[in-house]
C-alpha cells in the first residue's frame, strides 16, 4: 500500500515482559511510541508480509485507536489480511483459538490481563505465534533489539475500518475480516465438553454466579452459561466490558472481587462461584463459605479432568509454574503421569503442550488451561469445574475434603508487596540472593531449612535454559517459600511472596490457611528483612 516511511528512533524501555509490553497508558499513547513497538514487533518475526494476522484486545482504554493504528501498519507492511473480533474485542484464549482454527502467521493481543484500564492506568500488547501461544523468549528478543535499533515505521495513510460491523472490508491492498468474537470460541467449548450433563445441572435448580469484572468474558460468559447452558438470567454479573472496568480492578481474587465474594459467603449463597479477569484468561473459583485457591483448583481438575469428554482418556501429563503449590504434583504421582515444574509464564507451557507431554497446565496466579488453545482460558476452567460438579454429583466443599483426605492439604497463600520502590525491591531480593548457599541446614523460627536456590529450568523439549526465576527456600516436613519479582506491573515492582506447607494429619485439614501457615510466613519475613527494607508493615494483598 502506497506510503511514505516515517522517520523515529528508538524509544527506551520498550523490552517485553512475560506477556509482552505493559506500560501507562499515557506513555503508549506518546507520538510514535505504539508505532514504535509494532513496527520493532513486525520487525523482530521476520515481517508480515503475504501473511494473515488476528487482532483483538480486552477492550480497555486506547484499545480501539490502537487496533486501528495496528491495522494501518499491517496493511503498509504488506500483510494480505487481518482478522478483527467485532468492536476490537478477543478475550485471549478465543484469540489464540482463532490464531490455531484459522492458521494465521499469528496475531497481536492488546491487554495489560488483570491491571486496571483508563487513560491513567494500564495498557498492554503482546504478540502470539502461529501455534496460537505467546511468543517465545528468543522472538520477544528479536523483538527487543528491534526496538533498539529502528529508524522508520510503515504505516497507511487510510480512513478508521468500521469493526463495528461483521463482514470483510479492504484497507489499501489488505483484506479486513470482522468475526463475532464470540461464536468460534463457543464452538470449541461445546466440543470439549459434556454441555447436556452441564444444562441439566442447571435444570435441576443448581445455581451459580459469575463475575466477569466489566471485563472481555462478559458476552463469552453470557453466550455460554445463560444462552446455551440454561443457567437463569443474571447469573453473570457485570457482564459488559468497559473501557476502564467499570472503575474497578478486574483482578479475580477475593480482595478485588469482593462482590462475588460477598454473595458466596452469604446467608443464601448460589451452589458455585466464578470470576474471570481483564482478558478472559484466568479465573477464580469459589463454593458456598469456601475459596478455592488456583494450586487446589489445578488439582481437582486433574483429579477429575476425565469426567469432560475430551479428557476422557485421561492426561498426557501436566504441567505447573514453579510457585504453585504441589498439590498437582501429588494428583499427578497418584495417576502416573509426569509433572513438569516450570518457570512462570505461559510460553513456557507451550512447549510442552506442542510436544503432547501434557493436556492441562497451571499457574498460582490463577490461570489454568488445557491442549485445546495455547493461552490460559479462565471461562475453559469455570466450563470444567461445571462439567466435573455435574458429572460427580458432589459439591464444591465435597470435591475439596475429597482432595484433602486423599492426597494431603498444601495450604497456600500469596502476598504482595505492590509498587516497591525498584531499588527497595531489589535491596530485598539481592540480600536474600548472596545468603541462599549458606542456608542450607540452618534453623529460622524453629523451621530447619533443606535447601535454597534460584529456580533455573532446563526445557525438555528444545533444551533452552532459563535462569534467575525466583528464590526457592525449602523447609523439612514440606513447607516452602518463594520470592519472586512480578514483571506484570507497570510502576516500581511487586515482591510476591508464595508460603506453602503440607499437613497430611487428617485432624489438622480445616485449619484457617493464616493459622497453618503462620511460622512460615514468620520464617520468611526473618529471612528476606522485608518489612526493613521496605519499610512496608505487610503485603497490599493477600491471596
Amino acid at each position: 500500500m502506497p506510503h511514505e516511511p516515517v522517520t523515529t528512533k528508538p524509544i527506551e524501555g520498550q523490552k517485553p515482559g512475560t506477556s509482552g509490553l505493559r506500560k501507562k497508558t499515557r506513555t503508549i499513547m506518546e507520538p510514535h511510541y505504539l508505532e514504535n513497538y509494532v513496527q520493532s514487533t513486525i520487525d523482530g518475526i521476520g515481517g508480515v508480509s503475504g501473511a494473515t494476522l488476528v487482532v483483538g484486545g480486552d477492550g480497555r482504554y486506547f484499545n480501539d485507536r490502537a487496533i486501528q493504528v495496528i491495522l494501518r501498519m499491517l496493511a503498509a507492511n504488506g500483510a494480505a489480511g487481518a482478522i478483527v473480533g467485532q468492536g476490537g474485542l478477543l478475550s485471549t484464549p478465543a484469540a489464540s483459538h482463532l490464531i490455531r482454527k484459522r492458521g494465521t502467521a499469528g496475531g497481536f493481543i492488546l491487554s495489560a490481563s488483570h491491571n486496571p484500564g483508563g487513560i491513567d492506568a494500564d495498557f498492554g500488547l503482546k504478540f502470539n505465534g502461529p501455534n496460537g501461544g505467546p511468543a517465545s523468549e528468543a522472538v520477544t528478543a528479536k523483538i527487543f533489539e528491534a526496538t533498539t535499533k529502528i529508524s522508520a515505521y510503515h504505516i497507511a495513510e487510510a480512513q478508521e475500518v468500521d469493526l463495528g460491523t461483521i463482514g470483510t472490508t479492504a484497507l489499501g491492498g489488505m483484506s479486513v475480516e470482522v468475526v463475532d468474537p464470540v461464536a468460534d470460541y463457543a464452538a470449541l467449548m461445546e466440543s470439549l465438553f459434556d454441555f447436556p450433563k452441564i444444562k441439566a445441572l442447571f435444570t435441576s435448580g443448581f445455581r451459580m454466579r459469575f463475575d466477569a469484572m466489566h471485563a472481555v468474558t462478559g458476552p463469552y460468559a453470557t453466550a455460554i452459561l445463560e444462552d446455551t447452558l440454561g443457567a437463569a438470567k443474571g447469573t453473570v454479573i457485570n457482564g459488559t466490558p468497559s473501557p476502564d472496568f467499570g472503575g474497578g480492578h478486574p483482578d479475580p481474587n477475593p480482595v478485588w472481587a469482593k462482590t462475588l465474594m460477598d454473595e458466596m459467603y452469604g446467608d443464601d449463597a448460589p451452589d458455585f462461584g466464578a470470576a474471570s479477569d481483564g482478558d478472559g484468561d484466568r479465573n477464580m473459583i469459589v463454593g458456598p463459605h469456601q475459596y478455592v485457591t488456583p494450586s487446589d483448583s489445578l488439582a481437582i481438575l486433574a483429579a477429575h479432568a476425565h469426567r469432560a469428554p475430551a479428557y476422557a482418556s485421561g492426561l498426557a501429563g501436566v504441567a505447573r509454574s514453579m510457585p504453585t503449590s504441589g498439590a498437582v504434583d501429588r494428583v499427578a504421582a497418584a495417576q502416573g503421569i509426569e509433572c513438569y515444574e516450570t518457570p512462570t509464564g505461559w510460553k513456557f507451557f507451550g512447549n510442552l503442550l506442542d510436544a503432547g507431554r501434557v493436556t492441562l497446565c497451571g499457574e498460582e496466579s490463577a490461570g489454568t488451561g488445557s491442549d485445546h488453545v495455547r493461552e490460559k482460558d479462565g471461562l475453559w476452567a469455570v466450563l470444567l469445574w461445571l462439567n466435573i460438579l455435574a458429572d460427580s454429583g458432589q459439591s464444591v466443599a465435597d470435591l475439596m475434603a475429597a482432595l484433602w483426605r486423599d492426597y494431603g492439604r498444601c495450604y497456600y497463600s500469596r502476598h504482595d508487596y505492590e509498587d516497591v520502590e525498584s531499588d527497595r525491591a531489589h535491596a530485598v531480593m539481592n540480600g536474600l540472593r548472596a545468603r541462599l548457599a549458606s542456608l542450607s541446614g540452618t534453623q529460622v523460627g524453629g523451621l530447619t531449612i533443606n535447601f535454597a536456590d534460584e529456580f533455573a529450568y532446563d526445557d525438555p523439549v528444545d533444551g533452552a535454559r532459563t535462569e534467575g526465576q525466583g528464590l526457592r527456600i525449602g523447609f523439612e516436613g514440606g513447607a516452602r517459600v518463594v520470592f519472586r519479582l512480578s514483571g506484570t506491573g507497570t510502576v516500581g515492582a511487586t515482591i510476591r511472596m508464595y508460603l506453602e506447607r503440607l499437613e497430611t494429619d487428617p485432624e489438622a485439614l480445616s485449619q484457617p490457611a493464616e493459622e497453618a501457615l503462620r511460622p512460615v510466613v514468620d520464617a520468611a519475613l526473618a529471612l528476606s528483612d522485608l518489612k526493613a527494607l521496605t519499610g512496608r508493615d505487610g503485603p497490599n494483598v493477600i491471596t
